[in-house]
């Protein structure tokens, strides 16, 4: 609790008590931001690329160019990069559904996924053209106690049908640790050694940029994402993005599109500068975002919620899970960040039922691309134990200030204690 502080002070002390881990999070960023810089060099981005195209889209040089730049940014052979992509969600389905064919079986290696993919699964609810009702089967392998891979688990659900393992890199809303590369990398090499190799997949979403390296670098073969969350830099309207090896892309390309038309199709409508620009100011957007996670963390542990990851533990992505035990808090903060929010300050969020999800849903987010969760954004189910999801921020000054009158707001309502 905050005794005779100013909370101004109370979140000084948290900031100056961060700056050794500041420093990492900037040597990670200088590495991929000339990660990606040498990548806008070498495919030699000019302003040319920066327009947008109509109709079919045929013999669009931006995107192709574009295309090439996210390929190199993370480490693929290829990526598909288009504007018809409209989520997260949406891009890991055109994995699923392009790689995948009645009578194959799918292996999630991470416990059950995020809400939304659990009715593209057939999982939860009967919406039509789920997976099971194409004919593919899946398997979930439970974590173990700790929420680690079941490697032995894994490897004896494996059959001679195993086309695809599948990985969700974030913890989405569980209360588990998000899995970091190092821990995913000895998962892939034991699977890569299979004389039947299935295809390793992995959803990259809010994990972009956070570590040196990404999935494809240690054995993944297929990872996707949503361009408005890390990759987006914040600047890149709506979109999604998959990269990884190129014979792969060309049969999730076929299913965005239609056999035999593929990634040649697929016009650019909106101006394609935003798109290069987004992923341009990539690294250094999650690295606004990375120190947002860690004095949100700091800050609110030592008022004695629990937080994960802690402010001082490794990253894999810009997620930070604070439970806050009570739905008045929930309520509360989220209002407090919608008001500190650029647009939208003057709403207040509910929570309400969501497509895709199970449980009511509140959301704070006054962005100016509508949902984007590369803008500082939080949300979660309201459900115990009322669990908020930050993430995102396209300036930390703002996430600061955020905080502050989140901080003010528990005090005045005598909700700042966890009790």
């Amino acid at each position: 609790m905050i005794n005779h502080q100013s909370i101004q002070e109370f979140v000084q002390e948290s900031e100056e008590a961060l700056l050794p881990r500041f420093t990492e999070f900037e040597e990670i960023a200088l590495f991929n931001q000339a990660k990606v810089l040498n990548a806008f060099k070498e495919e030699r981005v000019g302003t040319h690329h920066f327009t947008s195209s109509t109709g079919y889209g045929y013999a669009d040089l931006g995107r192709e160019t574009l295309e090439r730049v996210f390929a190199r940014a993370l480490g693929g052979e290829a990526a598909l990069v288009r504007q018809q992509i409209v989520s997260g969600t949406h891009a890991i389905n055109l994995c699923l559904s392009g790689i995948l064919r009645p009578g194959d079986e799918l292996v999630f290696a991470t416990g059950l996924p995020y809400d939304t993919l659990r009715t593209v699964l057939g999982l939860s609810g009967e919406a039509p053209g789920n997976l099971q009702e194409y004919g593919v089967s899946v398997k979930i392998i439970p974590l173990l106690p700790g929420g680690m891979i079941d490697q032995e688990r894994l490897s004896q659900a494996l059959t001679s049908r195993t086309k695809m393992v599948a990985f969700q890199r974030s913890c989405g809303y569980e209360a588990r640790p998000s899995f970091t590369l190092k821990q995913l990398a000895p998962v892939f090499a034991t699977l890569r050694q299979l004389p039947q190799r299935p295809v390793l997949f992995v959803d990259n979403c809010y994990g972009e940029f956070v570590e040196r390296e990404e999935p494809l670098a240690v054995g993944a073969d297929l990872v996707a994402g949503s361009l408005i969350k890390n990759p987006g830099g914040g600047w890149v309207p709506s979109g999604g993005y998959i990269a990884g090896r190129a014979d792969l892309i060309d049969q999730v390309a076929n299913r965005l599109y239609a056999p035999g038309l593929g990634g040649e199709v697929g016009p650019s409508l909106l101006n394609l500068r935003l798109f290069f620009q987004g992923l341009f100011a990539a690294p250094h957007r999650v690295l606004e975002m990375l120190k947002t996670a860690a004095l949100f963390a700091h800050v609110f542990a030592r008022l004695g919620f629990t937080v994960q990851p802690e402010a001082a533990a490794e990253r894999t992505d810009v997620i930070q899970r604070i439970d806050l035990n009570s739905p008045e808090r929930l309520l509360a903060v989220c209002a407090s960040l919608q008001q500190s929010s650029p647009v939208d300050s003057y709403l207040r969020p509910e929570p309400a039922p969501m497509p895709g999800y199970q449980a009511k849903i509140i959301m704070a987010a006054g962005t100016f691309i509508n949902g984007s969760t590369s803008e500082l954004t939080a949300d979660g189910p309201f459900k115990p134990p009322y669990s908020l999801f930050v993430q995102g921020c396209l300036s930390y000054l703002h996430a600061k200030l955020s905080l502050i009158y989140i901080l003010e707001r528990l005090k005045s309502d005598d909700l700042s204690r966890n009790r």
